[in-house]
């Protein structure tokens, strides 16, 4: 005879399944909004305050995999606060931090739910090749006046998307190409057009950025992941498509620059900003000058000078990730930050090629991280909501990584 506490799992099970796949839903969502910050606060902050909200009120569980991710996180924002105590104005100083310790929140919110399921990595990475598309839309559409209030999605006749900042919009199209690249190498052929198309999309948006970070970035994802590719693939006949197929994606991407260079704006706006070394940069307080006398002064100042400070000594912010998190966030900012990147990196590289259902996902948020952090040498990613999620889909996949190793471990001992 069934007891009468047997039957509530058999009954509630398939409820658990459709709340699991609503929230999953929600995750979509919020991934897709982070491709619209034309204002701050973002449809992005808002949705997802409430959905961590949600589902920390519903079972959102922090394991042991990822609660380093949450203590470095936790003593970079003490760090932040410490530097708030230096402010003789406050002004806009504990906004600035609030939106750190919420995008902190946000990263450690993506590795619990990737390690709870991963098969919300695909959701993830679906919906943010989707928002890329778009907001890549919406610049290159802008930027040729093609739709009514095309400015609003230009800055300075540079592309932004729905973005504030060109050299924001740029960057946030380096892990969906990736992704459509993956797809291009490993899918059937017949799968191909829609991916081409949307890498054309990516391309021309990220070109007509005008970032030359966003142009060195993507560069260097599309280089370090098919060698990461090659490197994975052990089948000669594989590594020839993956180098034809990469041929062929480069044959197109110059193609459509080319056309795009037609146009005698873009062609001189290129030119302009081909150049490695702006005046903005190598001039008097320019942005390198800028550098060596933060990082000077920042070693007489070990609590930071304060969020959005620097601004109002220099000319211009400090364009450099390092030096941010000294003057914002002082030297435990800078040692925690540091000690994160450092060993999310390493997370990612020790995993990188295990053959898992996870692994590409992982591969594309590691070589894109990798590039993130070189180009923070010139500008600052200490806000974008995108570098959060990588660092929470590297922490998240090791996560699972780790569990698969235990059962693993703990089989062979049956």
């Amino acid at each position: 005879m069934i007891s009468a506490s047997a039957s509530p799992p058999i009954v509630l099970r398939p409820q658990l399944a459709a709340i699991s796949l609503l929230a999953s839903g929600f995750v979509a969502i919020a991934v897709f909004l982070s491709g619209f910050v034309i204002a701050e606060p973002a449809p992005y902050e808002l949705f997802m305050a409430c959905l961590i909200g949600l589902w920390a009120l519903f079972g959102l569980r922090i394991s042991r995999y990822v609660a380093p991710l949450l203590s470095l996180l936790v003593l970079f924002m003490v760090g932040g606060i410490l530097s708030l105590t230096t402010m003789s104005d406050l002004a806009t100083g504990p906004m600035y931090m609030a939106v750190s310790g919420f995008l902190a929140l946000s990263a450690v919110f993506f590795a619990a739910i990737i390690e709870d399921r991963h098969q919300r990595l695909r959701l993830i990475f679906n919906a943010w090749v989707a928002a890329a598309v778009i907001t890549a839309l919406l610049g290159i559409l802008g930027y040729f006046g093609a739709i009514p209030g095309g400015a609003n999605f230009t800055l300075y006749d540079r592309a932004k998307g729905a973005f504030q900042d060109p050299n924001v919009f740029g960057p946030f199209l380096a892990a969906p190409a990736l992704y459509l690249i993956h797809g291009l190498l490993t899918q059937p052929i017949h799968r191909a057009p829609p991916k081409i198309a949307g890498l054309l999309v990516l391309a021309l948006g990220v070109f007509l950025s005008f970032s030359r970070a966003a142009w060195a970035l993507n560069l260097f994802c599309v280089v370090a992941f098919v060698f990461v590719m090659l490197l994975k693939e052990r089948s000669g006949l594989f590594r020839l498509r993956i180098l034809v197929l990469a041929l062929c994606g480069a044959l197109f991407i110059v193609a459509a620059l080319a056309a795009a260079l037609q146009s005698e704006q873009v062609a001189t706006l290129f030119s302009n900003r081909s150049q490695l070394v702006q005046e903005y940069d190598g001039g008097h307080l320019g942005r390198f000058d800028r550098h060596r006398i933060g990082f000077l002064m920042s070693m007489e100042k070990p609590l930071g000078i304060g969020p959005l400070v620097f601004s109002t000594i220099f000319p211009e912010d400090e364009h450099n990730i390092w030096l941010k998190c000294l003057t914002s966030y002082g030297w435990i900012g800078l040692i925690a930050y540091v000690t994160l990147i450092a060993w999310t990196l390493s997370l990612g590289f020790r995993f990188l090629l295990h053959d898992r259902p996870w692994q590409p996902y992982l591969m594309i948020a590691w070589v894109t991280l990798i590039g993130h952090v070189g180009i923070g040498n010139v500008i600052d990613t200490d806000h974008w909501r995108h570098f959060y999620m990588l660092l929470g889909v590297i922490w998240g996949c090791a996560a699972l990584e780790y569990r698969f190793q235990w059962r693993a471990r703990a089989g062979r001992h049956l």
